[in-house]
């Protein structure tokens, strides 16, 4: 079985989980799961967690997330996207009064964080029924809005009525209700005509691959030269080492203290809020290398808790 993550360019028409079950044909293992789902018409990096890596699946999913879209202004539809029915459009003469300097403001304007209120067609659950499964028979519940933050905004190209923008955002974002959002400030509606999915966390487009060129991989029994192993996924979080008296602990899924850390580690036990920062997350490893799991230091208790655990990988 294989163990870790493949970072998966998902094509249109593609759903989220038409992605993992194509990979489990490829890879041959059932325990395959994504980190959060794509529209179909979306294109762009699904990061695909496999055997134990599946436990990455919540984690990952928090991540910052990165895309390219390009809003159509001047019309409306009931998908907040092109593929919608459309409900409304502005007048020529409405589009013809817009100036890029009232656009870009408008589009600025929603950096930070605000309400957004999701969309009918989603895969929310509203007293166990799916939003778009209602939406599908014509009905419209109320949504509340859900706190989301834009981190940046970037304006690629402002070619009335297209705007196209690099935007980053926390999870639960939808950028089609981002686009219509927009459009409702102008005042003239707008609906997501593109959308690109350009980087999820330490994931990017450009290191994407296809379902066709996995299973070539497969074909050529070199799928596991591109999964890439659970601890990778987090450069940011500092590795500790622990000494034989702790491996027995991170083996079982136990708390340990900094006594537990290897050699050099050790001078640093009478100071480790500092050094880790209570709350601090690190990735653990024995002597020779071999990756346990995700820890979180207490300061309070002067120990590591363990988060995330691994012993299907090692």
């Amino acid at each position: 079985m294989y163990h870790g993550m493949i970072n998966v360019y998902k094509e249109a028409g593609y759903t989220s989980h038409d992605v993992v079950a194509r990979l489990r044909g490829i890879c041959k293992q059932k325990k395959i799961g994504h980190t959060g789902t794509l529209d179909p018409d979306a294109v762009g990096v699904l990061p695909v967690c496999l055997g134990s890596g599946t436990k990455l699946c919540d984690m990952l999913a928090d991540w910052d997330k990165e895309y390219i879209a390009c809003l159509r202004l001047g019309v409306v539809t009931d998908t907040q996207d092109l593929s919608g029915q459309v409900l409304s459009q502005a007048s020529p003469e409405q589009l013809a009064a817009l100036t890029k300097e009232q656009v870009s403001r408008a589009v600025m304007d929603f950096v930070g964080a605000y309400g957004q209120i999701p969309p009918m067609y989603s895969a929310l659950k509203v007293n166990g029924r799916k939003l778009y499964e209602l939406a599908r028979e014509g009905k419209e519940v109320e949504r509340k809005p859900r706190p989301v933050e834009i981190r940046e905004i970037e304006i690629l190209r402002l070619e009335l009525p297209v705007v196209e923008f690099r935007v980053v955002c926390s999870k639960g974002t939808y950028i089609r209700t981002l686009c219509h959002d927009i459009g409702g400030k102008l005042s003239c509606g707008g609906a997501m005509q593109s959308l690109v999915r350009s980087r999820v966390g330490r994931f990017r487009v450009e290191e994407a691959l296809t379902l066709e060129e996995l299973e070539r991989l497969a074909h050529e029994d070199k799928i596991a030269s591109v999964i890439i192993p659970p601890d990778a996924a987090f450069p940011h979080m500092q590795g500790v080492t622990v000494a034989e008296s702790g491996v027995k602990l991170v083996r079982n899924g136990n708390c340990f203290g900094l006594k537990q850390l290897a050699g050099e580690r050790q001078e640093a036990h009478q100071g480790g809020a500092e050094i880790y920062g209570d709350g601090g997350q690190v990735r653990v490893y024995d002597q020779d290398g071999r990756f346990y799991g995700i820890y979180s230091y207490c300061g309070r208790e002067n120990r590591f808790k363990p988060v995330k655990i691994f012993p299907q990988y090692q």
